[in-house]
Parts: C-alpha cells; sequence; structure tokens
C-alpha cells in the first residue's frame, strides 16, 4: 500500500520546511510513503523549498484558487500517483505529524475511510474562549447536517482512503473541511474521529480575518451544502414555517365565526390564504431541488466512475511500461 500525504500550501516558504521535516517516510501497514505539495499560485519560493526538502511531488496552479481547490487539486494527483491512502495536512505545521499512525489506523483496521483528527479544542492557548465555543458549535451544526459523528469538522488533518476521495467533490471555493464532511454522511462513506496533537501557532490564520468573517462564511457554506445535498428537507422546514402562521391565521377566524363575531376579521382569511400560497410555491420549490440534487448526485457517480476508470488504465500502462512515470509532475 502507498500513502501520499498531502500538503496545499500558498506563500509558505518560510513555514514549509518546519512542517516537512516532521514526516514520516516510513510507516508500519504502507510499503511507501510519499509526500505532495500542491503550490496555490504561491508568489514566493514555496515550490523551490518543497523540491529542496525532497517532497516527490509538486503540483503548482497557476494562480490561487482558493484552499477547496487546492485540496481537490492534490487529491486527484495522490490519486494518479497510486495512492491508496491520503493524509491532508497544513503546511504551518499546525498539527502534530507524529499522530499519523493514529489517523490512518482505522483505515487500515477497516473501520472506516475517511478519519478526521480532533484537535484538543479546550486546551488550545491562542483559541479564544468565544473562538472555541464557535468551533464546538460549527462541529455540531455539521454533525446535524451530515448525520456523522466527527468531534472538530474544521480540522484540516485527516485521511483519505482511495475509494472515498474518488467519490469526493467539494463545489465552495472557501474551505473541503466541511462539506466533504456533510458529503461523506450523505454518501454513506464510513467516518471516525481520533484525538490528535496540535503544535504551537507559527502564525495567523489565513483562511479568515476575524471571527465575525469566519462565522459568517462558514454558516453560509452549511447553509448552501444543506441545500445542495438535502433540499427537500430545508425547503419543507421553511415552507412549514412559513405557513404555521396562516394556519394560526385561519385557526382565529374560526374561532370568532364560531362565536359570532367574525365580522371584520375576513383579514385573516386574506393573510392566511396568502401565507399558505407562499409555502404551497416554497415546497414545490423543495421538490424541483430534490430532483435537481439527484441528477447531481448521479454526475457525481458517473465522474467517480470515470475517474477510477482512468485511473485504472493508467495502472494497467504503468505496468506495461515501466519507464513511464506514474505522475507527471508540473512546474
Amino acid at each position: 500500500m502507498k500513502l501520499i500525504i498531502q500538503i496545499p500550501c500558498l506563500n509558505e516558504a518560510e513555514h514549509l520546511p518546519a512542517t516537512l521535516v516532521t514526516l514520516p517516510r516510513a510507516l508500519p501497514g504502507f510499503e511507501t510513503v510519499e509526500w505532495l505539495v500542491v503550490d496555490d499560485g504561491s508568489t514566493d519560493n514555496t515550490a523551490g523549498v518543497a523540491r529542496l526538502y525532497g517532497v516527490d511531488h509538486v503540483v503548482r496552479l497557476p494562480y490561487n484558487q482558493g484552499l477547496a481547490r487546492a485540496f481537490m487539486a492534490g487529491i486527484e494527483a495522490a490519486l494518479r500517483a497510486g495512492a491508496d491512502v491520503i493524509v491532508n495536512t497544513d503546511a504551518d505545521n499546525q498539527y502534530d505529524a507524529s499522530c499519523i499512525p493514529d489517523l490512518v489506523a482505522p483505515i487500515l483496521a477497516g473501520r472506516a475511510q475517511i478519519v478526521v483528527g480532533a484537535r484538543p479544542i479546550e486546551d488550545i492557548a491562542h483559541f479564544s474562549l468565544l473562538k472555541r465555543k464557535l468551533q464546538r458549535l460549527g462541529s455540531f451544526a455539521v454533525r446535524m447536517a451530515s448525520g456523522t459523528d466527527i468531534e472538530d469538522a474544521a480540522s484540516g488533518f485527516r485521511a483519505i482512503h482511495r475509494s472515498a476521495a474518488q467519490r469526493l467533490y467539494v463545489f465552495n471555493d472557501f474551505t473541503y473541511t466541511l462539506e466533504t464532511i456533510i458529503q461523506a454522511g450523505r454518501k454513506n462513506i464510513p467516518t471516525a474521529s481520533v484525538p490528535i496533537r496540535v503544535n504551537g501557532q507559527t502564525r495567523p490564520s489565513r483562511l479568515f480575518k476575524s471571527i465575525t468573517s469566519y462565522v459568517t462564511r462558514s454558516m453560509a457554506v452549511i447553509l448552501r451544502i444543506a441545500l445542495l445535498y438535502r433540499p427537500l428537507q430545508v425547503f419543507a422546514a421553511l415552507a412549514a414555517l412559513i405557513a404555521l402562521p396562516g394556519f394560526i391565521a385561519i385557526a382565529r377566524f374560526l374561532y370568532f365565526y364560531a362565536t359570532g363575531h367574525s365580522q371584520g376579521h375576513i383579514q385573516s382569511l386574506a393573510i392566511a390564504s396568502v401565507l399558505i400560497s407562499v409555502a404551497a410555491i416554497v415546497a414545490m420549490g423543495g421538490l424541483l431541488a430534490d430532483l435537481i440534487a439527484a441528477n447531481r448526485m448521479l454526475l457525481e457517480d458517473l465522474r467517480a466512475r470515470q475517474l477510477a476508470d482512468s485511473l485504472d488504465k493508467a495502472v494497467h500502462r504503468d505496468d506495461g511500461a515501466a519507464t513511464e512515470p506514474r505522475l507527471a509532475r508540473h512546474g
């Protein structure tokens, strides 16, 4: 089996060496351990530093496309390089690399295909009390949306089995962490969470500029993903919220009608009819969105099968021609 450790990078020439020197070159259960760096349009010497420190595969994106796109570029490159398991970590050395054996253990044991490292949120010194509470709240929201039991949904330290990686596709440009968990739950991909350790902070997060920005963008991502993967439930809940005051208005009118005081309360029926009509339109929108979601799921399955077929053909070509490289390195 081959393990590839991938690191999405944006202008990480300063911090990347500290991360690379801690990564393993051998692990029990794997014949080969390789490293892959995704240079997301860096303007510094990130790619050069990666090569200097012996990174096996360097994928260079022509311009900055965001963390989610860099993550997916790394996943596809790792699959084409023959990875059986992919470990994703950050370039700022946030995660303790000595926890990688714990991260891949559930996959090697056949218990999971996606494993997310759960940080000790309450013990991280540079996390404010507000950020700790928001991290917990966000993870709870993702658990509810995905039906999984992932403790730290925002953690980027995760291991992914080859078959699961072929089925993942990130739609949003902000971050892959939340969407991939919700996708895994929607697609019934076995997931697990393991406790991991973290290192001290080397630089402020580049993913968001403030707590308000993080909360706003994260909630927008969760809502969008919920609409993508559970549209009928979302629209049905919204329709129920809209229709409820309408039914209350009808009940109010019927009460006055039964007591002989219906005169002057006709407006209740007018309001009720408008609200119930809007709710019906929203519910119909939910049915249409659910049909579109089903079609998208079919397209995702087709993409996964086409990717698997192309990877199998590449492996067969490599077996038949030993001189052909397994991965065309970029840059």
